[in-house]
């Protein structure tokens, strides 16, 4: 737990007292600056479950619903039970990332169970003969008819959706290609010109969005991530659901100001 960015996170009687300022005196302030101290500790335990990752699930899927997990750890810590906020904030985070890869794999884990000794069949076939193995060689190893075997391996690839992001088959290592470069784009859709302002104002609403406060890039997570209503943000967040209506529309505001100052730009070039 200790390699985890220790030296971001504050000690434990610092925590403590920043969450009895947030409990007992609604220090909104306190209550920001304990979620931002351990926000580094939830990518952490994102990432080391990045390779039991389903293909289509995101890491960007578990850090926010480890985010969720870590203000609601806020809220419901008592240092009374002898953990710190610490110990307790690392059982909770890790369990909702958990609980979002379970509940993004609709495969049964029977499933799953027999997927891993698959791979540890063929693994250990391989290391042996210095070769994959065949259907039937496989199934031998693993002691169950072939049928059985391909039944396994079929289910296993229904509930595997490929991500575009994965390396297309046979791309070279120095000239990576994904899926996704492989897709035929559909008609019209490969205009150099409209292809390059696509991305240029797709990269001026990152750069926007980048550029909010981390409490309103943490409730565009909570509204168009998570789909939370205003009521239930604002709980989160310990504030009111006018507060939190206020703040969308602050952000509104700010992300549409970014975009009409590209197309203005944007369309003076193009009539030049």
């Amino acid at each position: 737990m200790e390699t985890a960015t220790s030296a971001q996170r504050p000690t434990a009687s610092t925590a403590e007292a920043l969450w009895r300022a947030w409990i007992q005196n609604g220090d909104v302030a306190a209550r920001d600056r304990l979620v931002l101290s351990y926000a580094p500790m939830v990518k952490y335990l994102a990432c080391r479950k990045v390779r039991e990752l389903p293909a289509h699930c995101e890491l960007d899927d578990l850090v926010s619903c480890g985010l969720l997990a870590l203000i609601a750890a806020v809220d419901r810590f008592d240092p009374a039970k002898g953990a710190t906020f610490e110990q307790y904030a690392w059982t909770r985070v890790s369990g909702a990332i958990m609980d979002e890869l379970r509940r993004q794999d609709w495969a049964p884990r029977s499933l799953r169970r027999s997927g891993r000794a698959i791979e540890r069949a063929r693994d250990e076939w391989q290391a042996r003969t210095g070769r994959l193995p065949s259907d039937g060689e496989l199934a031998d190893e693993l002691e169950i008819g072939v049928g059985d075997l391909r039944g396994q391996l079929e289910g296993l690839a229904r509930a595997d959706l490929l991500s575009l992001n994965t390396p297309a088959r046979g791309a070279e290592e120095s000239m990576p290609v994904e899926v996704g470069d492989t897709i035929e784009a559909p008609p019209g859709e490969h205009d150099p010109e409209m292809a390059a302002l696509a991305n240029e104002r797709a990269q001026v609403l990152r750069d926007a969005i980048a550029s909010l406060t981390e409490r309103e890039q943490t409730i565009l997570v909570l509204l168009y991530v998570k789909h939370l209503q205003g009521a239930e943000i604002g709980r989160l967040l310990g504030v009111s659901e006018s507060r939190v209506s206020q703040i969308l529309s602050s952000i509104r505001r700010t992300l549409k100001e970014h975009i009409e100052s590209y197309d203005s730009i944007g369309t003076l070039r193009r009539a030049a």
